[in-house]
């Protein structure tokens, strides 16, 4: 049934220009992805009439998988589907595959379109506010493949949706909050969704709503970020999950992984405990091999913070490109050097390289710091690359000539919140970013090649004492090389 479903909706996506799509968000989910997310749902054999949601349900893919997935099960004798869906070049495609469906399937198959704003046509009762329906509608099973798009924290979804919402929001989110309200108690829901939301402040709100009112059961990750939806140039770390309404933790969770959309039946599967994968920081780790759990087990042992030292990681001050003006490639008077990745060479700066715009001339106190000890991390480094973390030692003193430095914004520095960090402190931090083990840890935490400080400074890190004592060893051995970072972790680690 659904290849017919699927055959349409690939020709509506050839004759519908894809500016067109974006204005919703729009990437349509393939038939192998459908049919696996169908199968994820647990069929209870007592259950006739079964409830479902597909909100933004685009051409209905995922609901005529979902109707498809459940023609192996004789108990069911009745499916009651609700579909969300407003973009009005979508509806006659939408309606024309759900009544597919629902003559060809051997159930009774009642479906409605609701042809409103999902998230803004439920505020009043997701935020209990005066107006709200008291017995608000519940599923047994919501299904989806919400759309993908920033919207201005302005935008009315985002107004009405205060509880998980901070900073700029996505949609996507938005949708998989709302998706585990409407879910009957120990409903399921399954949804394909990017990993970005695991960490980072953006999404902090939204995990702790989305990690006490539901529990992850299922995590499917893909390893190429490109080939998952088929006929769509999307360039995302993309994963499945699958989460029921309760509030009781599952003892562990399976993890699977395949490298597309089209190499389901030969995931890898890893059965990780439930602990692991969701810390009381409410990120989700997302480990697939054995090694990473150990990384995680092993981080964990310490329970102190960048805060907790004293220092704190900062994104670097000046964006150049908007600050073109101050700008200089000589070290002219009143110059100070302006420091970009690029200075970050074998755990050292190397200053000057001659490369254009290494200076700057300013006033605004907003683009100088104190030249003072820091250690720089670079914020973005290549996919490809062997490691996300990135770091390199500055001194003060190696550069006595100036009271005021800068930082370009595509580099982080940890500094002291206080006073200015020691050089052994410095070398002692150098040692853990430089390791094997806090760069796994790093990789497990977040998919994405952007270093970001709100993560960094929530890490799990030793007491002040053990790192500086590292730094100590660090500079008499004077080798940072990373094989060296590891045999100096490494005693701290037992």
């Amino acid at each position: 049934m659904l290849e017919k479903v699927v055959e349409l909706t690939n020709l509506y996506i050839d004759n519908m220009p894809k500016k067109e799509r974006k204005t919703y968000g729009q990437f349509f989910t393939s038939i192998e992805t459908a049919r696996f997310m169908a199968s994820l749902y647990d069929i209870p054999t007592n259950k006739e009439r079964i409830t479902v949601l597909d909100a933004g349900a685009g051409s209905g893919i995922l609901s005529c998988a979902f109707i498809e997935w459940l023609e192996q099960f004789d108990s069911v004798k009745e499916i009651e589907l609700i579909c969300y869906e407003n973009d009005e070049n979508v509806l006659a495609l939408l309606q024309n595959n759900l009544e597919y469906c629902k003559e060809n399937s051997t159930k009774i198959v009642n479906y409605r379109i609701r042809i409103e704003n999902y998230i803004t046509s439920q505020y009043l009762d997701f935020n209990d506010l005066i107006g709200r329906n008291l017995n608000p509608p519940k599923y047994d099973y919501v299904i989806g493949n919400p759309p993908y798009m920033k919207i201005s924290k302005e935008t009315l979804e985002a107004k009405v949706m205060p509880k998980i919402c901070y900073g700029t929001p996505n949609l996507y989110f938005i949708f998989a909050a709302m998706g585990l309200f409407n879910l009957k108690d120990n409903g399921e829901m399954v949804y394909i969704i990017p990993r970005s939301w695991t960490s980072g402040a953006y999404f902090k709100r939204f995990r702790q709503y989305f990690l006490t009112e539901g529990k992850l059961q299922y995590i499917h990750l893909f390893v190429s970020r490109n080939k998952v939806f088929e006929k769509e140039n999307v360039l995302q770390e993309t994963m499945i999950i699958k989460v029921r309404k309760t509030h009781i933790n599952p003892v562990q969770i399976n993890i699977t992984s395949s490298k597309s959309n089209k190499d389901f039946n030969e995931r890898t599967s890893l059965i990780v405990p439930y602990n692991v994968v969701v810390g009381m920081d409410y990120y989700v780790y997302l480990v697939t091999s054995k090694k990473e759990i150990a990384v995680l087990k092993q981080l964990r042992k310490f329970n102190h913070t960048l805060l907790d030292i004293g220092v704190k990681m900062k994104t670097g001050l000046t964006v150049d490109f908007r600050n073109r003006d101050i700008l200089r490639n000589e070290a002219e008077d009143g110059a100070i050097p302006l420091f970009y990745s690029h200075h970050i060479k074998q755990g050292k700066i190397q200053f000057p390289i001659h490369k254009e715009y290494e200076y700057i001339i300013t006033q605004q106190q907003g683009l100088m710091q104190d030249n003072k000890n820091y250690l720089f991390v670079k914020r973005f480094t290549a996919k490809e690359e062997t490691r996300r973390l990135q770091c390199g030692i500055y001194l003060a003193k190696n550069y006595p000539q100036y009271k005021k430095i800068s930082t370009q914004n595509k580099i982080n520095f940890i500094d002291g919140l206080l006073n200015e960090m020691s050089e052994c402190l410095v070398y002692g931090l150098y040692v853990l970013f430089n390791s094997t083990l806090y760069d796994e840890y790093y990789r497990i935490l977040n998919g994405s090649t952007q270093v970001n400080s709100t993560e960094i400074n929530a890490m799990p890190i030793p007491n002040i004492e053990s790192i500086q004592e590292m730094g100590k060893r660090l500079m008499k051995s004077k080798d940072l090389s990373e094989k060296n970072c590891n045999l100096i972790l490494e005693e701290y680690c037992e």
